[in-house]
């Protein structure tokens, strides 16, 4: 051991943990972070604009690595930018840290400048949030940080690094690399599991949450052929179950097809694997009842503490999604089953569903995403903030592949250019395209300038209506012809584009689209396409003056 900087040990632990990117805007109160950063080749460090788009990016390298993302934010009012962010990663059971630099400890409890009790302020957003006193125990804050975050159901843990904790010396010792614990499954489970298939009629099976891996959506595959049974994805993990295999039945969260979510209050038997069953993919806790569903429930999770907590199952597994896709994948698949016609009726309605139907204007959003559907590689990603242009998205686009698909289960908006540049660094000779809403695009549309900065090839397809589509629709519900605060006086977002030296350009007519995203792609570096559409075209089954009605 050697005498080392509180700000070395720490980059020296998250060498030790394969840490490849670290998302930050640099701040004076972890220099000493910064400073060893500058002689470790083994990591990336990616300056970022604004803390909550850093936090962003972090979350969805975590979502794609399958280990902590990693962010580096200054005290205050970085630290309460940045929540946004933990707030993703939480819901989204995302593993991830956050390191925030701190006042001094000798300042401590002054309100000295830009200080923040941070583990009170991010406890209700983070599994932990605690802070680190010497520098002796940065090893061992460290080792826990990378545990909990990926352990049970995996989710963010924020760390307060003191300032004069990082400049201080220790030769303390490091710690091994983290390792994730899984709760696994027990073979009484799995038997009382297939006793419950062998008595059903009308079963489904939902898969979402966190944890996940290409290797547990093959094994989820392998247990769906063998039983025969319709897979809906919650929502926006529409990437954990191939969509185009004959068993996939469809999405379920906002913009749910009426007849899946029929076929989920009409199933027998619903068993969900590693989703939290959440307000989004219950339709408001209304496709199963609380507490008691009116369908038999086998709720499969890896945290025991939600079992039972907001539905009553009449079995309840602890296991995560991994060790239980792989146990689910070995059960006997018995001889004949009952419910054929209804696995086949299920991916008939899936596929009439995704049929383009014509909504207003001369772009029409439907065009777009059929086009990248039928043209686009099976690798390719696609990201997206929140606003009723996912609606297009959730539809009409096919995923094929594992983490072919971030989006914030959240509900956030302007988290598609940031998951976008986390992508693109994290796989780079994969097509990455972000579908943004004018008001999520300018919620970190100064991103665009991160991506610029390090020459990442990504595209993104802003869907320009004017307006705050998704409140405006509520309000025209609730309030029709009454509209407040929800229109919208944009700049060109081409013109902006190439003012931050990307390609850009406007698309006025869905014929132009495909010639338009070709010369995005051979753009060799960042590039935006502008969709001006028509404010009538205000989700794929309702227009504006529908809304009023």
């Amino acid at each position: 051991m050697a005498m080392r900087s509180g700000g070395q040990i720490l980059v020296d632990q998250l060498v030790i943990q394969e840490t490849s990117h670290v998302f930050c805007v640099p701040g004076e109160s972890f220099l000493n972070v910064l400073d060893a950063l500058y002689d470790t080749d083994t990591i990336k460090t990616v300056t970022c604009r604004q803390e909550g788009g850093a936090a962003m990016m972090a979350e969805a390298h975590g979502k794609l690595a399958g280990r902590p993302g990693i962010c580096f934010v200054t005290r205050g009012p970085g630290a309460t930018n940045a929540s946004a962010g933990v707030h993703i990663a939480y819901q989204d059971s995302t593993p991830m840290i956050l390191f925030i630099g701190q006042v001094a400890t000798g300042m401590a409890d002054r309100e000295a400048f830009q200080e923040v009790d941070f583990t009170q302020m991010f406890a209700p957003l983070a599994k932990w949030a605690g802070r680190i006193d010497t520098p002796e125990r940065i090893p061992e804050y460290v080792s826990r940080a990378f545990h909990l975050a990926m352990s049970g159901r995996p989710g963010p843990v924020v760390l307060a690094l003191p300032e004069d904790v990082l400049s201080a010396t220790a030769d303390t010792r490091d710690m091994a690399r983290a390792t994730r614990i899984e709760a696994g499954c027990d073979a009484g489970g799995m038997n009382r599991l297939r006793e419950l298939l062998a008595s059903a009629e009308r079963p489904l099976a939902l898969v979402g949450g966190g944890g996940w891996s290409q290797r547990a959506a093959d094994d989820m595959a392998a247990f769906a052929a063998n039983f025969d049974l319709p897979v809906a994805a919650t929502f926006r993990c529409q990437d954990y179950f191939d969509n185009t295999r004959d068993h996939y039945a469809g999405h379920v969260g906002i913009g749910i097809n009426p007849k899946l979510a029929q076929r989920i209050r009409d199933a027998d038997l619903v068993l969900c694997i590693g989703a939290r069953l959440g307000e989004m993919t219950t339709g408001g806790y209304t496709l199963l009842e609380s507490p008691q569903p009116r369908q038999r429930l086998v709720h499969i999770y890896p945290a025991g503490d939600e079992l039972g907590r907001v539905y009553r199952p009449v079995l309840g597994i602890n296991a995560a999604s991994g060790p239980a896709t792989r146990a689910l994948a070995q059960l006997a698949s018995p001889n004949k089953v009952a419910w054929g016609n209804w696995r086949a009726q299920a991916r008939a309605d899936y596929l009439d569903h995704i049929k383009p139907q014509k909504t207003p204007g001369s772009v029409r959003l439907e065009d777009v995403v059929v086009h990248l559907r039928e043209t686009l590689g099976p690798d390719a990603i696609i990201t997206n903030g929140a606003g009723n242009y996912c609606g297009w998205v959730n539809r009409y686009y096919q995923y094929r592949p594992y983490r072919t698909q971030l989006g914030p289960t959240s509900g956030s908006m302007g988290y598609g250019l940031p998951a976008a540049i986390a992508a693109k660094l994290a796989c780079p000779q994969r097509t990455v395209v972000t579908f943004a809403g004018d008001g999520c695009f300018l919620m970190t549309g100064q991103e665009l300038a991160t991506a610029v900065q390090y020459d990442l090839a990504l595209i993104v397809i802003v869907c320009n209506n004017a307006m705050f589509g998704t409140i405006r629709m509520h309000q025209e519900r609730e309030h029709p012809g009454r509209v407040s605060a929800t229109s919208l006086k944009n700049p060109d977002f081409a013109a902006l584009a190439r003012s931050f030296g990307a390609h850009g350009e406007q698309v006025r007519r869905s014929q132009d689209f495909p010639a338009a995203f070709e010369r995005a792609a051979a753009a060799g570096g960042p590039a935006l396409i502008e969709i001006l559409m028509d404010p009538e075209a205000l989700a794929p089954a309702l227009t504006l003056s529908d809304a009023r009605r």
